[in-house]
């Protein structure tokens, strides 16, 4: 029974290095020792071709390659020193072993024939015994390469897939930029009393920004910036979403319009506006997310300009002359919890005055000591700005913060509305 099971063993073990070692090319001049050393191997088990010099051994590589190689040094023609070095710039999908036969003992010798590629030595007359160890330790090497092999080619099939869910995903993505910023439709409209810009700039493919404005009748309209929590597709989403609550294009489902007694539409006050959003965000739909919002009522004929603010950096006024006035009531993000109050306030803009509501990417832009913008940096800004109107005065702002943070990849969306007020003086 002992014995079986010793059997047993010793196939198995016989059976491994079967499945290291397969092929094995002995090499070598003298046809007696390729004889004798094939008549060993052929007995272990092995497949085994000979060849008697070392050309003939490279065209039998390139028809079969071997597993393992067992080569006299000494040869006329190609030495086995040089077959080696041949042989290791050959094209193989695995590894071989290679071993070299040698009545050499000095080791800068041996060192010649490992910088040659060789793996292992064996000394001349070879001893069947040493030359199974050697095998033996040969075969652990090609075991642990082909491991190492399969591993790597399952790491390059998880990379190359990775690439492919990248190369899918950011088709995605640009699609999904371009639906986001189809939602900002105009980024410039011209009123009688008027010029309005918008700035829409996400930090990544989409962003949680969002602007927009829905004029009423010939002598008021609504503005609204939104900036949602986080970044990429979720808050994106969001946005979107909150675009159909602000619709300049569906006013019926504008939720900042009312019916007017004439059967045309009429603007809601803001904070009851923001009221309404913050319960209808709590209660009907089911995210995480929160979001800040200015919500603004102008009335083209005076200047008037009523505005809510959750959360949102407060809104800036710079008048004709330059001053430029930041101030409001702060407030609570929307979505954050339920019952909160929100109230509103009145500015009052004059001829060539213009109102500038920015997300927090500008003002908490942070520089290379990580020091933000803030409102007096943005006060800076806008002072060295004052002559630019229109779409110029956003692109001489990401400019300046470009210069400011030394980059112009920014770690947050950017996004405003600029309001040029000409007064009625200018009608």
């Amino acid at each position: 029974m002992v014995q079986g099971i010793s059997a047993s063993i010793g196939q198995g073990r016989l059976d491994a290095h079967k499945a290291a070692v397969r092929v094995v090319l002995v090499v070598d001049d003298s046809r007696l020792q390729r004889r004798i050393l094939t008549a060993s191997l052929a007995r272990w088990g092995y497949d085994v071709i000979e060849a008697a010099s070392g050309e003939e051994a490279l065209t039998a590589c390139r028809e079969r390659m071997p597993d393992l190689i067992l080569s006299d040094w000494m040869m006329p023609g190609m030495s086995g020193l040089e077959f080696c070095e041949v042989f290791r710039d050959l094209e193989n999908d695995g590894y071989t072993y290679f071993i070299l036969l040698t009545s050499k003992s000095e080791k800068a010798e041996v060192a010649k024939g490992l910088d040659s590629g060789a793996d292992d030595f064996l000394t001349k007359p070879v001893d069947a015994n040493e030359l199974r160890a050697r095998i033996t330790a040969g075969e652990r090497i090609i075991d642990m390469q082909r491991e190492l092999s399969q591993t790597n080619r399952m790491i390059t099939d998880t990379l190359d897939e990775l690439q492919r869910v990248y190369d899918s995903l950011d088709s995605d993505l640009l699609e999904a930029k371009k639906l986001q910023q189809s939602l900002l439709r105009q980024r410039s409209a011209t009123f009688d009393r008027g010029q309005l810009s918008l700035l829409l700039r996400p930090s990544g493919h989409v962003g949680g920004d969002l602007v927009g404005f829905y004029p009423v009748g010939a002598d008021h309209l609504g503005l609204f910036a939104i900036d949602v929590s986080g970044h990429g597709i979720s808050s994106a989403l969001m946005t979107a979403r909150l675009a159909g609550y602000l619709s300049a294009t569906a006013p019926d489902q504008n939720i900042a319009l009312q019916r007017s007694e004439a059967g045309g539409y009429t603007l809601r006050p803001p904070a009851e506006v923001v009221t309404a959003l913050n319960e209808l965000v709590l209660n009907e739909m089911e995210t995480e997310h929160y979001f800040t919002l200015m919500l603004a009522n102008i009335d083209l004929h005076t200047g008037a300009v009523q505005i809510a603010q959750a959360g949102h950096p407060h809104p800036v006024v710079q008048r004709a002359n330059g001053t430029i006035e930041q101030s409001g009531t702060g407030g609570f993000p929307v979505g954050l919890l339920p019952g909160i109050p929100f109230d509103q306030f009145e500015i009052s803009l004059r001829s060539g005055d213009r109102l500038l509501i920015l997300s927090d990417g500008v003002t908490e832009c942070p520089d290379t000591n990580d020091q933000l913008l803030d409102e007096c940096g943005l006060a800076t800004i806008l002072d060295a700005l004052q002559g630019v109107t229109g779409q110029a005065l956003f692109e001489g702002l990401v400019w300046e913060l470009s210069c400011f943070s030394g980059t112009s990849e920014f770690p947050d969306d950017i996004s405003g509305i600029l309001f040029e007020f000409s007064g009625p003086d200018q009608r």
